[in-house]
């Protein structure tokens, strides 16, 4: 067994952010940071576009209010408002703390950081470096880990939460090089083990994203929140799914279909391209579905994209302010964008429910109730500071205010606690019992036909537009595709580096959370920003103005909701 006073699961922004802060503030604790990767290599480094805050260096009109008030629109009234002015209010302060770190932010003329206008924002103040900020932002808190003399442990992946009597008490865990199994003990564990973008087929997101910190919550009889919002990017390239960054949209890019129009004078006339996210992912879908899609190869009209046209902002400036986009298109496609349009469709990337925070990261165990030694932040928790739908530029902003708050929240609560009680030996040959079945099963499956199939069908029946028949369809193929996912073989028997036993793993965490998906949408009748059901096209504020909270039982989903927290911004209809 090993021993830390807190451990951290994930080693992305809000994870390594959480350890440095609870460094700083004691020093004399003993501080334990496991990540399925190196913490480099995290998702976190591929966030492009940039961390919003009201530094006022683009827009002295700015404010935090403003900031909060579109937030809160953005979510389509669904964010907890407390939480939003958290986000707003301590975001100036937490990229002034980063730049001290050594962030190398891009700069205006004056030498100020720059800023620059992001979708759902009604002023310019999207702090970037250039666009890999997620990139520039991780290194520097990587380096801070070092200096703080936090142990990583890379490469473990992490099976189970250890939680009894309300209680975390530590993980079982297995370091991928050797399958060595070992037992995790502290007076507190962090999750930050981020999204879940390999439920579906297309996505943004890397291969290690897939749920398994949500899915671990789950089985051990927790709730999860509001997982029927799932945000689709509206800029994914076409057909490869990796994300061209709502940033190129900031600097001045346009969206065109088949027609050349510029579409979004449609949708959202006095944003256009500018819209929020989920405005702008049903647009495009919208045009594809109405024959103004285009056929990339050729340019004719009804394919299944639109173009993104940078041609018109000029070679200097896509090179210098979003060089990072140019790289992508002409690595993947052989494009260059200075003189071709890209092609592209929504793909997913970002969701906007998990683990159930209050505004110190602690986890709930109900409506009502507190877990003990149990926190979490950034993608895979939900403070709910995103609602319905998260604005570009707020989600580096989650994990680095909520990382630093959770982080001074659980030093405070380690004082005085002693470690807690383990039957270490039980867990150990229960987790190496799973791991034996997996590689002794003579199942039938391989696990990428199971996985495919199960990806397709989320994406088919759970997708930008929703309705009842498909998802009712959807959830009934699922649980075929469980039973035979029962039903998988492993070629690989090694101990050394076996890949298709962590596969094996994460295809678990993935069916549980797309179920927990699945039925959660199917509940929610209404339609509320990324969530759009075509029979229930209205939002319902008088029945669905809550959060779902998803629980995982024997008997498959079960359901209950949580009031939103509306102190500031009474709900309007939300118009762009």
């Amino acid at each position: 067994m090993i021993d830390h006073d807190i451990l951290i699961i994930g080693g992305g922004l809000a994870g390594t952010r959480a350890a440095v802060e609870i460094a700083r503030m004691n020093p004399s604790l003993s501080i334990g940071l496991i990540a399925k990767t190196h913490p480099i290599r995290s998702h976190s480094v591929a966030a492009q576009g940039g961390i919003a805050a009201t530094l006022k260096n683009a827009d002295p009109t700015d404010s935090w209010e403003a900031h909060a008030f579109d937030t809160v629109k953005g979510s389509d009234y669904l964010a907890d408002q407390d939480a939003v002015a958290i986000l707003t209010q301590e975001a100036p302060n937490v990229v002034i703390d980063l730049e001290h770190m050594g962030v190398l932010f891009s700069r205006a003329e004056d030498g100020r950081i720059a800023q620059r206008a992001f979708g759902g924002h009604s002023h310019n103040r999207t702090c970037f470096a250039a666009d890999k900020t997620g990139h520039a932002i991780l290194h520097e808190l990587v380096n801070n880990l070092r200096r703080h003399n936090v142990k990583l442990y890379d490469e473990w992946y992490v099976m189970r939460l250890i939680f009894e009597d309300n209680e975390a008490k530590g993980v079982v865990a297995f370091r991928i090089v050797d399958s060595q199994l070992e037992v995790f003990r502290a007076k507190a564990v962090m999750f930050a083990t981020g999204g879940y973008g390999r439920v579906y087929n297309t996505t943004s997101n890397d291969f290690a994203s897939t749920g398994d910190g949500l899915a671990m919550t789950a089985r051990a009889g927790l709730p999860l929140e509001d997982m029927e919002f799932v945000q689709f990017h509206p800029t994914g390239l076409y057909p490869v799914g990796v994300l061209i960054s709502e940033a190129v949209r900031g600097e001045g890019a346009y969206l065109i279909n088949a027609e050349g129009d510029r579409f979004m004078a449609t949708y959202a006339p006095s944003r256009m391209e500018l819209a929020p996210r989920d405005i702008t992912s049903r647009a495009i879908t919208y045009e594809v579905r109405a024959g103004r899609g285009i056929n990339y190869q050729d340019g004719s009209a009804g394919g299944p994209v639109v173009y993104l046209d940078l041609r018109h902002m000029g070679r200097e400036k896509i090179m210098s302010r979003i060089p990072f986009c140019w790289e992508e298109a002409h690595l993947h496609l052989g494009i260059d964008a200075a003189e071709q349009p890209i092609p592209v469709r929504p793909t997913v990337h970002y969701s906007m429910g998990g683990i159930p925070v209050n505004t110190d990261g602690r986890v709930r165990s109900s409506a009502t109730g507190l877990t003990e030694g149990f926190f979490s932040a950034g993608e895979t928790a939900c403070v709910s500071v995103h609602g319905a739908n998260r604005l570009g530029s707020n989600s580096l902003l989650e994990c680095v205010v909520y990382g630093r708050r959770t982080g001074a929240a659980i030093a405070r609560y380690v004082e005085g606690r002693t470690l807690p009680s383990i039957e270490v030996s039980r867990y150990l040959q229960e987790a190496k019992q799973t791991l034996q079945a997996l590689l002794d099963q003579p199942g039938q499956y391989r696990i990428q036909e199971i996985r495919q199939a199960y990806q397709d069908c989320m994406t088919e029946h759970c997708g930008v537009f929703r309705t009842e028949a498909v998802m009712q369809e959807g959830i009934s193929q699922l649980k075929a595709l469980q039973q035979k996912a029962e039903q998988i073989y492993l070629d690989d028997k090694g101990t050394c580096w076996n890949t298709e036993l962590i596969e094996a793993l994460e295809l678990r965490s993935l069916m549980m959370v797309g179920e927990m998906i699945l039925t959660s949408a199917l509940n929610r009748r209404e339609s509320r920003g990324s969530h759009s059901r075509e029979d229930y096209p209205n939002r319902d504020d008088g029945t669905f103005l809550q959060h779902t909270l998803a629980t995982y039982g024997p008997g498959g989903v079960a359901l209950n909701y949580m009031p939103v927290v509306v102190n500031q911004f009474e709900p309007q209809e939300r118009k762009y």
